[in-house]
């Protein structure tokens, strides 16, 4: 995904959480209820992780120098890293601990009606930010791949933490919509401090999977398998390569791959007619997959 693209992703999704966050802060101290202070904290803790990940957006985008040769493509997936940290234990931990306190100690809710318009006005906002999240998801991966195998083979780091962070905010909307008419209705408090606890285990999960993902990336992970297939097509109508021995491929960050190859070529080529034919086999590469930013190409005979 662009640069441009994504940073349009997180900034409509920052827009709608300032809005949200104040709407529920002000449901919060109305109702006294646990589950709204829980859904509160959550969205501010979304506009500081999408304030991180426009740093992230921008530092990746600097242009290599003597430091960084291959650029900074995976300061990305350091910030996606510490947003996916922050969502565990800045939104999930405390309202998990925010749950158990209430089941505990379960308080009277007060006056739920304006914290049930300013839930439903959330959710409303929540959806159109996730819709607008998967319409990008779907238009960026094809008909070829499904939904949930995209999100684990991305390799666009910010965009699905948006969609993690927007999809765990429609869910925990409707447990503290649900725990809020529940508690009312009842006058039991400990429904709210499930509704707390629910929204908790939510943010858990979705962090733990997005860390788990931006810690591969982080790490260092393969280009997806569809370049490799790319390369045998090349090799097959190129009369100058006869195989390709190795190819070694490394996500650098969003939309940026390095190449490494080994290249059996035709026998009985001079100097110069060798050096033509890899420097073309490296253009037809970057015309099909613009992606690939730095290639090395090895002549040899033998793996």
């Amino acid at each position: 995904m662009s640069a441009g693209g994504s940073m349009g992703e997180i900034i409509k999704s920052l827009v709608v959480n300032v809005t949200i966050a104040c709407a529920k802060a002000v449901a919060a101290v109305i109702s006294g209820s646990g589950a709204m202070l829980a859904e509160t904290l959550h969205s501010f803790a979304d506009c500081g992780n999408q304030i991180l990940l426009l740093v992230g957006v921008k530092s990746s985008s600097k242009p290599a120098d003597f430091k960084h040769p291959l650029g900074y493509g995976r300061a990305m997936y350091f910030y996606s890293f510490i947003v996916a940290l922050l969502l565990f234990f800045g939104g999930g931990v405390f309202s998990i601990h925010e749950g158990v306190h209430k089941i505990l100690h379960p308080e009277a809710v007060d006056d739920i009606g304006i914290a049930l318009a300013i839930l439903l006005f959330s959710l409303v906002l929540e959806g159109w930010s996730t819709i607008g999240n998967v319409r990008a998801i779907n238009k960026r991966r094809g008909p070829d791949k499904g939904f949930v195998r995209y999100l684990r083979d991305t390799k666009d780091s910010d965009l699905i933490v948006v969609f993690g962070e927007n999809s765990a905010a429609v869910l925990g909307l409707v447990f503290a919509i649900g725990a809020l008419v529940l508690a009312h209705q009842t006058g039991d408090g400990r429904w709210d401090g499930a509704g707390s606890l629910a929204i908790g285990l939510v943010l858990v999960g979705v962090a733990t999977f997005l860390a788990g993902e931006v810690k591969s990336l982080l790490v260092g992970e393969s280009a997806d398998a569809s370049l490799a297939k790319v390369v045998d097509e090349l090799v097959e109508v190129d009369p100058n390569v006869e195989k390709a021995l190795r190819v070694l491929t490394l996500q650098q960050g969003p939309g940026e791959i390095v190449v490494a190859m080994k290249l059996k070529m035709r026998s009985g080529m001079q100097t110069d007619e060798l050096v033509e034919a890899i420097n073309q086999f490296e253009r037809d590469l970057k015309k099909r997959i613009p992606e690939v930013r730095w290639s090395f190409i090895e002549p040899d005979n033998a793996d």
